[in-house]
């Protein structure tokens, strides 16, 4: 009986603490947003995305659960958004730095938005270190309840959302990498910590 009761208060005191710390981990994150990022909402909890198809720029069909086992910033835009194409070129310059570290960007541009369009302004912006994919007819966007351009969302390794941005941002600023830096270094394992500068 008392190996029992020393055993469920031992389970309790590990599950307190193992809440606790993800607790802290969101509050860490929240910590680092300035500027244009105190627009992040950093959620308390992970939330399930929708299993809903979008088509990757080779043309194969991807959930946003199957993108990857890292973190993921999942960009919904359109060529016709101006503040859209304003963060595109730091959304780049964030996956260059980080995409050796695991990080995954992924811009989907939702509605109605031609291949042509697209290739002509990633080149004209000198878009280099990401591709594009596609939700041609919004169905991702809807089902991610994403009500106007551009949002954007960061994932975890299972693909549920753990924060949110409505509207443009600077995705190469210092808050921005900071806040990529520590998700980054929370999904690594003990073995696999990023270095520190």
């Amino acid at each position: 009986m008392l190996k029992t009761s020393l055993t469920a208060t031992l389970y309790t005191a590990l599950s307190l603490s193992a809440i606790a710390a993800q607790g802290a981990d969101a509050v860490d994150v929240a910590a680092l947003r300035a500027d244009s990022m105190k627009k992040l909402v950093v959620h308390a909890e992970p939330k399930d995305t929708p299993s809903t198809p979008f088509m990757l720029q080779n043309g194969e069909e991807m959930t946003l659960a199957g993108l990857s086992d890292s973190i993921k910033v999942v960009n919904f835009w359109a060529t016709w958004c101006a503040p859209c194409r304003k963060e595109m070129p730091a959304l780049d310059a964030l996956a260059k730095e980080f995409a050796p570290m695991g990080l995954s960007v992924v811009p989907i541009a939702t509605g109605h938005n031609p291949i042509p369009a697209i290739e002509r302004f990633f080149g004209d912006a000198g878009i280099e270190s990401i591709d594009y994919a596609l939700d041609p007819k919004s169905k991702l966007a809807r089902d991610m309840s994403v009500l106007g351009l551009p949002v954007t969302v960061i994932l975890d390794e299972q693909g549920r959302e753990i924060a949110r941005l409505t509207g443009d941002a600077d995705w190469h600023s210092q808050s921005a990498r900071d806040i990529v830096s520590a998700l980054l270094g929370q999904s690594a394992g003990p073995e696999e910590q990023m270095p520190q500068n």
